[in-house]
C-alpha cells in the first residue's frame, strides 16, 4: 500500500548532500564543477577559485588558466535544498533585500520576484486554503502567459556594449544593448551570429577585462566576477575563436 511506501528520512542524513564543503552551510546558489559535478555555494567557489583551479572536494584540475569559464549555477539542486530545508529560501531573500538596502541600491527583479511567490505560498498555507485542480491550472496558465509576453522586461536589466577587436570582423551598427541579467555568453554569441551573418556563433569567443567568457555564464554572474564596482555599460569584446593551446 502507499502507506507501506512511505518512509520518513531525517535531514541530518542527507546534510552531506545539501550543504558546501567550503562553508559548511546549506547550498546558496548552487554552482556546479562541469568536471565533475561537486556542488558549492556560488560565492564560495568562486572565491576559492580566485587563489586555485582545483576543485575543493576531489582536487581534480578544473582548468589551467580559466577555471571560472567551466562551472555553472545548478537551480535543479537549489531547489531541492529550498524544498527540503524550511524556511532557508525565505530567510536568504531576506538577508539579500537588506544587503541591497544597506547598499543604497534598488532589489533585483529575481529577488522580489521569489520573495514574493515565496510569500503567498507561505501565507495560503498558514490560511488553510485549498484550490481545486481547475483553479490551480488557469492560474499556472495565466501566469505562463503573463510570463510568455514579458519578454524578461521584470528581470534585473544589464546595459552591455559590444565591440569588436578583430581586424576580421566588422563591428555592429548598433552596439549598445540592454538585456535580462539571466542572459547568457550564449545568447550574445548567437545575437552578434545573426547580426553578422555569420554561418555559425561556435566561432567567437566573447571576452571582458581581456578574459575569454564561458558560454554559460549569466551576464549577471559576468557583472559580479569581472565588472564589479565598475561604472555600467559592461564592456565586452568579441572576435573569431581561437584554439588555446
Amino acid at each position: 500500500t502507499p502507506k507501506m511506501l512511505t518512509r520518513k528520512i531525517k535531514l541530518w542524513d542527507i546534510n552531506a548532500h545539501i550543504t558546501c564543503r567550503l562553508c559548511n552551510g546549506y547550498l546558496i546558489d548552487a554552482t556546479t564543477v562541469t568536471e565533475c559535478l561537486h556542488t558549492f555555494c556560488r560565492s564560495c567557489l568562486v572565491k576559492y577559485l580566485e587563489e586555485n583551479n582545483t576543485c575543493p572536494t576531489c582536487r581534480i584540475v578544473i582548468h589551467q588558466s580559466h577555471p571560472l569559464q567551466y562551472i555553472g549555477h545548478d537551480r535543479t539542486m537549489q531547489d531541492i535544498v529550498y524544498k527540503l530545508v524550511p524556511g532557508l529560501q525565505e530567510a536568504e531573500m531576506k538577508k539579500q533585500r537588506e544587503f541591497y538596502h544597506k547598499l543604497g541600491m534598488e532589489v533585483p527583479g529575481d529577488v522580489k520576484g521569489e520573495t514574493c511567490s515565496t510569500k503567498q505560498h507561505l501565507d495560503s498555507h498558514r490560511n488553510g486554503e485549498t484550490k481545486a485542480d481547475e483553479n490551480i491550472n488557469k492560474e499556472t496558465s495565466e501566469e505562463k502567459q503573463e510570463e510568455d509576453n514579458d519578454y524578461h522586461r521584470s528581470d534585473e536589466q544589464v546595459s552591455i556594449c559590444l565591440e569588436c577587436n578583430s581586424s576580421k570582423l566588422r563591428g555592429l551598427k548598433r552596439k549598445w544593448i540592454r538585456c535580462s541579467a539571466q542572459a547568457t555568453v550564449l545568447h550574445l554569441k548567437k545575437f552578434i551570429a545573426k547580426k553578422l551573418n555569420l554561418s555559425s556563433f561556435n566561432e567567437l569567443d566573447i571576452l571582458c577585462n581581456e578574459e575569454i567568457l564561458g558560454k554559460d555564464h549569466t551576464l549577471k554572474f559576468v557583472v559580479v566576477t569581472r565588472w564589479r564596482f565598475k561604472k555600467a555599460p559592461l564592456l565586452l569584446h568579441y572576435r573569431p575563436k581561437m584554439d588555446l593551446l
